[in-house]
């Protein structure tokens, strides 16, 4: 892990001031300074999908909304606009929860730290910004389990497009044959690009495929629809710097005069409940700040949910939404049965090989070398141009299993189709930059990452206090099947540097499994295995006749009214790659006369989105009428 040195980071400093934004007209620390607490919308987190909700909405003047958001302002840190300073995010500090998983019996017994943003821009501001929107199988398998065609690929597909603005790399190098332009858009809101920073690494990833087709063919544009192989790149950056909901849909709009972002407002529970036409309805949602007693903020239309995997199940339940059993064993007053909250949780599972390498032009010749390090901070905060502009990571793969594995005739194939994969490779230009430890000397690394795991699992509450964490307990590798699939990616990573292309590259890996059995294998899986933080499905959608889930295919919450959740958590399956770039669509029919018009003006607007790390951005809808769309990315 990288360490900043005290010069270093007095350099932040100073440049830090200089990043900071001048737009804080509607950004308020205290509850004393918002103009008051009714609003048309009120919106619980101003993260990667909040503040895309907060925009839309805000497109038309007559909507008054509030976004609470429970962490800091990600204006000046620079650790989050610079993307090779990423990891100085990840450790426990102000812009994360600082959570951790309950002991892991897949991992032996251990507890992981459970990365999720605590700032304005959630995820997408502190994420590792690999930009993938997953299979045409995933989304269509999304539509299948909903009975909703919406969210099919080629219904998604066109608001890709509208979200992302495809931006020149940092270098301008010649960017041909490294993707395929007409997937992707120049015109959306959120900037996307190719590496800005050519380690020579690279090249030879490529040369390897060339040397080893069959295997691991090489891959135009992962953001296909038709991922598999082995590709560029493609990073929510541009200019040298993180492109995030905040910097693209909430910066450029905060003049707004009814757009409101309280900061250090963490939100405890819905309160106010009555019923209509036999629907729940909350009338107001309750937040402290730090040292204060609860505060109520009214929401005359709706109140969205984009609190994340995590948040939004823990703030349901202790409003009383939830499995009556686990409410009333709290003695949490039970408002709406709904078993299905913070259920049905499923992740991805990483574990990665390193090599030592002949070569200085690694990351390590930055990471421990102070004077590389302030040269290459300098480089960027004078052009925006260096290795600073990215973070090391090159090149991004995506695998099958052998349709004849033995494991199939176990288990059936948990993949959404012969296009979507269950492996994931991330390709290094050094350590692993989220190893707690670095050893000295030169490094590749190769990520696997299990993308169509089995296992499932939980958040639960701890206790009827909102302010204690919750219970996250992912229940990783508790299937033989996801354990099969990091053993099956780990001997592909060796054998992707068997490619005669490494003979004088590679010196010896850094951990040498070759001759492991397989219950040694397990064994060092289960013992340095990890998680990306991809978590979805503890408040998933289901068909608006099925008698499990907790919201429809609108997002609307069932059995309540005027409750939306846009989050992660909507998502019933994990997708097979970073939520980044991932989509929703969202569409609620028209009610009222008079009011429809107003709300089907107002879609057509808002069919632009966010894309990002850490899932998901999505506009929402004015009140029981719009069906909006809207695109998520984790």
């Amino acid at each position: 892990m990288l360490i900043l040195k005290p010069q270093i980071l007095l350099a932040l400093a100073a440049v830090g001031a200089s990043l900071v934004s001048t737009c804080w007209g509607a950004i308020y620390e205290h509850v004393a300074d918002l103009p008051g607490l009714k609003y048309d919308f009120v919106i619980v987190g101003g993260g990667t999908a909040g503040l895309v909700v907060a925009e839309r909405l805000t497109e038309n003047p007559n909507f008054s909304v509030l976004v609470l958001e429970a962490g800091v302002s990600n204006e000046g840190v620079i650790e989050s606009t610079i993307p090779f300073l990423v990891n100085e995010l990840l450790a426990p500090n102000i812009y994360e929860w600082n959570y951790t998983t309950t002991p892991q019996t897949g991992l032996n017994d251990r507890s992981l730290a459970y990365l999720r943003a605590h700032m304005l821009g959630g995820c997408s501001s502190h994420n590792l910004m690999v930009y993938t929107r997953g299979s045409k199988d995933d989304f269509d398998r999304y539509a299948h389990l909903t009975g909703d065609p919406g969210w099919s690929w080629n219904r998604i597909f066109p608001y890709f497009l509208k979200n992302e603005k495809w931006t020149p790399p940092a270098d301008f190098h010649d960017t041909t044959g490294q993707y395929n332009p007409l997937v992707h858009s120049t015109h959306g809101m959120n900037p996307v690009s190719l590496n800005g920073y050519a380690w020579p690494v690279g090249p030879r990833i490529v040369t390897a495929t060339q040397q080893l087709p069959h295997d691991f063919p090489f891959n135009l544009d992962m953001n296909s629809g038709k991922p598999l192989g082995v590709g560029w790149l493609q990073s929510t950056i541009g200019g040298g710097k993180r492109s995030s909901s905040a910097s693209s849909y909430l910066a450029p709009f905060i003049s707004r005069k009814n757009l409101h972002v309280l900061l250090h407002a963490q939100v405890t529970r819905l309160v106010n409940p009555s019923h209509t036409n036999g629907k729940l309805i909350f009338g107001g949602v309750e937040f402290v700040q730090p040292g204060s007693s609860p505060f109520t903020a009214q929401a005359a239309k709706e109140i969205i949910l984009s609190a994340g995997t995590v948040g939004t199940p823990n703030i349901l339940m202790h409003s009383g939404v939830g499995s009556a059993t686990a409410l009333n064993a709290l003695g949490i007053p039970v408002l709406l049965d709904l078993p299905s909250v913070g259920q049905n949780v499923s992740d991805h599972v990483s574990v990665g090989l390193s090599w030592s390498v002949n070569s200085t032009e690694t990351l390590e010749s930055i990471t421990q070398n102070t004077t590389a390090f302030n040269e290459a901070f300098l480089q960027w905060n004078q052009t925006h141009t260096g290795p600073f502009v990215e973070l090391g990571i090159t090149h991004v793969g995506y695998l099958r299993l052998d349709p004849h594995s033995e494991i199939f005739q176990e288990f059936p194939d948990p993949s959404a189709g012969p296009n979507t994969a269950h492996i994931e490779m991330i390709f290094s230009a050094g350590f692993s930059r989220t190893s707690p430890t670095t050893p000295r000397g030169h490094f590749m690394n190769i990520g696997t990452v299990m993308v169509t795991p089995i296992s499932r699992g939980t958040i639960t509450l701890n206790s009827s206090n909102p302010l204690d964490p919750p219970l996250i307990n992912p229940q990783y590798l508790t299937s033989d099947f996801d354990i099969f699939v990091l053993r099956d990616a780990l001997n592909r990573a060796q054998k992707f540097v068997t490619a005669p292309v490494w003979k004088d590259y590679i010196i010896a890996p850094t951990v040498n499994i070759a001759n492991f059995t397989s219950d040694e294998l397990d064994q060092f899986i289960r013992t340095n295995a990890g998680t990306i933080s991809h978590l979805v499905g503890s408040a998933g959608m289901s068909a608006p006749s099925a008698p499990y889930g907790v919201v429809n295919p609108d997002l609307l919450v069932k059995g309540a009214a005027r409750l939306s959740i846009i989050d992660a958590s909507v998502l019933p399956i994990v997708p097979s790659a970073p939520h980044t770039g991932r989509n929703i669509r969202y569409r609620r029919e028209g009610s009222g006369p008079g009011e429809s018009e107003v709300v089907l003006s107002l879609d057509l607007q808002r069919t632009r989105v966010i894309s990002t790390i850490t899932i998901v951005c999505l506009p929402m809808s004015p009140p029981l009428n719009l069906r909006p769309y809207a695109i998520m990315a984790i």
